[in-house]
């Protein structure tokens, strides 16, 4: 699922409004989930996009006292939910959409602590059938609109 989708250095633009970014991202995660499974998949998908996708995390802060905060993405995250078949659709339509960077958590990656066994049975599921839990999609901004339509916020 990676790709090379990201922000050029001359693209950062930190003190522009985070819709002049010419990336867009959201996560989607499904509305049925209890809520501390679905904070679990939207931190594990967001985790997985800010490693892949370039220069999507602005420099770290520093307050008064001069205390350090981590670098925080400067071109802002929507949070929306959808229905299991919805976020199914979502998925796989981001998947084929160009320039479009795609994270997913599967329903899998919470049935098991340990990573292999997770792959493992990851493996045997047809791609039709895997349950989504969140998904991350980071992309042009208007192809990433037509994709999430009219999602409610979460």
């Amino acid at each position: 699922m990676a790709s090379t989708v990201g922000f050029a250095t001359e693209e950062i633009d930190t003190a522009a409004p985070t819709r002049a970014a010419r990336l867009k991202w959201v996560v989607v995660v499904n509305e049925e989930l209890p809520t501390g499974v679905a904070a679990n998949a939207v931190v594990c998908v967001a985790a997985a996009t800010a490693t892949g996708v370039e220069g999507l995390l602005g420099a770290d802060a520093v307050d008064a006292d001069g205390a350090a905060h981590p670098g925080l993405p400067w071109a802002g995250c929507t949070v929306l939910r959808a229905s299991a078949d919805q976020l199914r659709s979502l998925r796989s339509a981001a998947a084929t959409s160009e320039g479009a960077f795609v994270a997913d958590m599967p329903a899998a990656a919470q049935s098991t602590r340990v990573y292999d066994e997770y792959r493992a049975q990851l493996a045997e599921i047809p791609g039709d059938d895997i349950e989504y839990y969140a998904v991350s999609i980071v992309g042009p901004r208007n192809r990433v609109d037509r994709l999430v339509r009219r999602l409610p916020l979460l």
